[in-house]
């Protein structure tokens, strides 16, 4: 299958701060990797013991969906780094692939609560810190389904909307300050995640994985999946000085997509 660019951006990012949530594997373990690699000191969360352990970055255990592991691993993140420069909210949740009227209340409450409102919490415990720093990012993770409609994934879809909202609202009231907030919306990016996406839908389809695959590709321009690094390589630059009068967005790198499945 193609995908996108797998060579990871350079820019020097010697001695800022960055934590990240959802960092022991995936996406947040592509944009750990990289940010070290250009210099930062990184510090990461994640609710999977393993990874965290095979993981070279310092680290603790932290469920985005209990408001006070949000809490504690900003706490942790600073008292580790010295302070805090970037926030990266990545930790999230497929949620049930399934019609609304099969969703049950707890899927749903999960969903919004580690998809969305953990970003408030990492975020509103952050602020002081950015503050502190004399500026910095806050950079969220959001997805295509935070533009399209996603038939069978709503709740998964309205926390990624949310997401927006509350990127939107929250680089307003920090514009002042000089902390810029961002959204990364990626597209189908190749991994474990977008694997299991693809079993459920086609499953819930009854159709084959493979037709399922194809139907994905087919809805980006570029006909291809993204890859970890490609997100990654936006982090870096919305962190970066190139970013620095870069606020309020939600970027899209999905490969020009132009609806979801």
């Amino acid at each position: 299958m193609v995908t996108g660019a797998h060579t990871p951006l350079t820019v020097d990012l010697s001695g800022l701060r960055v934590a990240i949530t959802g960092g022991a594997g995936g996406i947040g373990s592509a944009m750990a990797d990289s940010f070290y690699a250009c210099g930062a000191k990184v510090f990461i969360s994640d609710i999977d013991t393993a990874a965290l352990a095979a993981s070279p970055h310092p680290h603790i255990r932290a469920d985005a969906g209990v408001v006070a592991d949000c809490e504690a691993l900003v706490d942790a993140a600073v008292a580790q780094l010295g302070g805090l420069d970037v926030l990266v909210n990545n930790a999230g949740i497929a949620g049930p692939t399934a019609r609304v009227e099969d969703v049950t209340p707890d899927a749903l409450d999960a969903t919004l609560r580690i998809d969305v409102a953990s970003m408030f919490h990492c975020s509103r415990r952050a602020i002081p810190h950015l503050r502190a720093s004399g500026g910095g990012a806050i950079i969220n993770l959001s997805s295509a389904a935070g533009r399209f409609g996603f038939p069978l994934r709503a709740p998964y879809s309205a926390a990624k909307w949310g997401v927006i909202g509350f990127t939107k609202s929250l680089s307003i009231e920090l514009g002042p300050d000089g902390i810029r907030v961002n959204a990364i919306l990626p597209g189908p990016v190749d991994g474990l995640r977008i694997r299991a996406v693809i079993k459920a839908k086609a499953a819930a389809a009854h159709i084959s994985e493979n037709e399922m695959t194809e139907r994905t590709v087919a809805t980006t321009s570029l006909r291809c999946f993204v890859t970890q690094q490609d997100i990654a390589n936006m982090a870096l630059y919305l962190a970066s000085p190139f970013g620095a009068t870069i606020s309020g967005q939600a970027i899209s790198v999905d490969a020009d997509m132009q609806t979801t499945m």
